[in-house]
This record gives structure tokens, sequence and C-alpha cells, in this order.
């Protein structure tokens, strides 16, 4: 892997708002050197990464990125897994000449399940909150989390939990390990389905979803104990993140945020103190999905580089784009307790600009709210961005391991490094707007 790391296993973090080509940097690094599997550590079937290899494009959602390089992926307990998007997804690689696909994955048992009454709660909440929508990607995500929650809460009708009203008596949350027992998630999805009524109604079949999730279990193979230990003791590991820090549950800027830790912290704690590279990725210039503050938003930039595979979503909202944002970058970085070392995307964007300060500084402490308002407005100071790489070497302090400068894998370049990357928590430092 052209001397990445000190062990060699790399976890690969979006410093955006997502869409910073996670997708393309974790393919690079899969064909550039042996990689016994991908490990996805947050997020569920909304990840969006996209893949171009030669004649081949795939969006990947819940495989790992690597899977064109023939890389297997495992989905660890933090994923959000939803079984029927799975194998549709996996109708498509194989469609593109991977091999059966399912073949080239694992999930572990405790993972959570989203089904499609999660999915039809989560667009429900979204429609009703009409101009004041949140951004959702509409796939369940954060309706699986918060049912989750709700049973270890002893959470009851008219309770409010997470600012949201419990309308009904919740049961345990089912798992990716129950689809082998009939019985237990008959259960679950019964109470699930009871629980929900009153915002979606009856419509979902749960002898339906039971049968469907039986012949899922037959065909994946279900972890139990400390799986990712063992694969990253059998060879080098790729950490693959969903989203992007800016969307974190925690650090993100509430309410458009997502529900899941986009940080590194969940594969750091999946590693239990094996040494990795974070590796931090960035576009040369700012985009996101939908509604939520984007200080550097410029629609000479949007109609400058128009996006391929980026669009507006019904639920989503519109792709929109700003010139690349320090302030909030050097905000990620801090947010991830320091990054190792940076892949940067999208090098073939000419006469770029980045705001370097905004008109008031970044407050060091605030809640994700306050930091949401505060971002409200906010005039950022522009200078020029004749070289990324060198700029963003210079102004934090790590180097540049992987280059994009297209779409295609052959745009991607995984560099040998100056010097070793410090540790995994070493670099960065407290939020700054300069």
């Amino acid at each position: 892997m052209g001397g990445i790391g000190v062990d060699g296993h790399v976890v690969v973090v979006g410093l955006g708002f997502g869409d910073e080509g996670k997708g393309a940097v974790v393919d690079a690094l899969c064909h550039d050197g042996p990689v016994t599997s991908v490990v996805r550590f947050n997020g569920g079937a909304q990840a969006a990464h996209n893949v171009v290899a030669g004649d081949r494009h795939h969006t990947f959602s819940q495989f790992g990125s690597g899977t064109l390089a023939g890389v297997p992926t495992h989905l660890s307990r933090h994923v959000l897994v939803e079984p029927i998007a799975l194998a549709a997804e996996s109708r498509e690689l194989a469609a593109l000449g991977v091999a059966d696909p399912l073949r080239l994955l694992s999930i572990d048992a405790d993972a959570l399940l989203t089904t499609p009454i999660h999915v039809a709660a989560n667009r429900a909440r979204e429609d009703a909150r009409g101009p004041g929508r949140h951004g959702s990607c509409g796939k369940g995500i954060g309706e699986t989390v918060w049912y989750s929650l709700l049973a270890g809460r002893g959470a009851a009708p008219g309770d409010v939990v997470e600012d949201q009203p419990v309308l009904g008596v919740p049961g345990p949350a089912p798992t990716v390990g129950d689809c082998a027992r009939p019985a237990v998630l008959r259960g679950k999805l019964d109470a699930l389905a009871r629980f929900y009524e009153p915002l979606i109604g009856d419509g979902t079949s749960v002898d339906e979803l039971v049968s469907l999730y039986r012949a899922f279990a037959d065909a994946v193979r279900c972890t139990t104990g400390d799986e990712v230990g063992r694969l990253a003791d059998a060879g080098r590991l790729v950490f693959e993140g969903a989203q992007g820090v800016l969307l974190d549950q925690w650090r993100g800027f509430h309410p458009h945020t997502t529900w899941s830790t986009v940080t590194p912290d969940n594969a750091r704690g999946l590693l239990g103190g094996r040494r990795a590279t974070v590796l931090g990725v960035t576009r040369t210039y700012q985009t996101r999905h939908g509604a939520g503050p984007l200080p550097t938003e410029d629609a000479a930039v949007l109609a400058r580089f128009p996006e391929r595979h980026n669009g507006t979503g019904h639920y989503q909202g519109a792709w929109r784009a700003g010139h690349l944002d320090a302030v909030l970058l050097r905000y990620a970085v801090a947010a991830c307790g320091g990054v190792d070392a940076l892949a940067v995307t999208h090098l073939d964007a000419r006469d770029l600009k980045v705001a370097v300060s905004y008109d008031a500084p970044l407050p060091v402490a605030g809640t994700g709210a306050e930091l949401t308002a505060f971002l409200a407005g906010r005039t950022p100071v522009l200078a020029d961005l004749p070289d990324p790489v060198a700029w963003l070497e210079g102004d934090l302090g790590v180097p540049v391991l992987v280059t994009g400068a297209g779409a295609d894998r052959s745009d991607y370049v995984v560099r040998t490094p100056v010097r070793a990357p410090a540790s995994a928590a070493a670099a960065g430092g407290a939020p700054t707007s300069a």
C-alpha cells in the first residue's frame, strides 16, 4: 500500500458533509495493495459511494467500496443493515461481473435491522416537517437507531425521547442474528409494526418480512465475537466511513445531522488498541446535500463543477456547492481527535478559492444547534487556492497520501508518505477560525 501507516490498517473518514470521495479512496487503497477486508463502521443503506473502474460504475450502499477490487466486506455491529436493499445491491454487482457478491460479505449478528417499517416511519416524519425538513435520506436510518433506544430506556407512550414522542409500547429492536431465529424475529417485528401503526398504518406484512429475512440469513455469513479483531490479525484492513464528520450525531450541526457516529471512534473501538492510520478525505471544494449551513456556498462553483453521480433527492434535497472551507475542515479534524493523513479528491477542479476565516471566530464550545445558528449568515474570508495539496499539508500539518483528479480509479494515486504518521490521535487541536 505504498507505505501507508505503521501497522497498515487505515480508517477512512469524510471531513465534510459527506460526498467527499470516500468510496473512490477506499477502492484506490484496495487496488493498490493487499487488503484482507473492508470494514464498515457506521451508517447504513444511505451510503452512496461511487466507484468508477474503466467501464464499470457502481454506487456502493452497504457493500464495501473495495468490492470491485475483489476485497471482502464486513459489516460491523455499528452498521444498520437493510436486507432487501442489500439483496438488490448484490444483483447489481453481479451484473457488473462480481461473482456471487454475497460470498464476499460477513455481518455481525448484533447489527440492527432496518425494515420497511422504519423506512415508512422516517419518511412520514420528514414529510410532516414540510419546509423544516432536516435533510434525511429517507432510508430509515434515524428511525432504526431511535427505536433501538426505547426499550432500554423503559420508554412508554407519551414520553419524549430525543425530541420525538413515543406513540406506542416499544419492544426489543430486531438484529441480523434474529433473522436465523424466525420465532424471535416474528415477535420483534410484530411489536415494531404495532408500535408504528399510529404513524404509518398497518400495511406491512410481518409474515412476508419473516420469510424474506430467513432467506437472507441463509445467504450471508453471520459472525459473533471479535470478528474485526480476527480479521485485523490476519491482514490489513480498510475501515470505510459513511457520511461526513460535519453530520456526526455528536459533533455535527443539528438538526441537520445523521444518527451515526461518523468520527473514527467506532473504528478505533473495533480495533481494540491496534494501530491504524486515520485518513481524512476532503474535496478541493465544499459540497452538501439538502438543508443545513454551507457558509461558502456559491452558485458559480455549483455551475462550474457539474456532478455526475449526485443530484436532487426527494428527501435529501438539492445538491449544493461552494468554496473549500478551512474553518469547517479544521473543526472536522479536531472532532476526529486528529487525523494522520489526508486524501484529496477532485484535483481536476481549477481556479479554486478557500475560506481561511469568517467575519467572526467559530466558537470553541457550543451545542450543535448553537453552532448551526452561528454559521447562518457568516461571511467567509476567501483566498486563492492554486495548489490544494501543498496548502492543505501546510495548513493541517499532515501529509496527503491519496490524490484523486477525476472519477476513474486510474485518476487516483496512493502516495508514499514523506514521514510516518504520528499516531491516530496526535494531530489536530481546538477548532479555530483562522
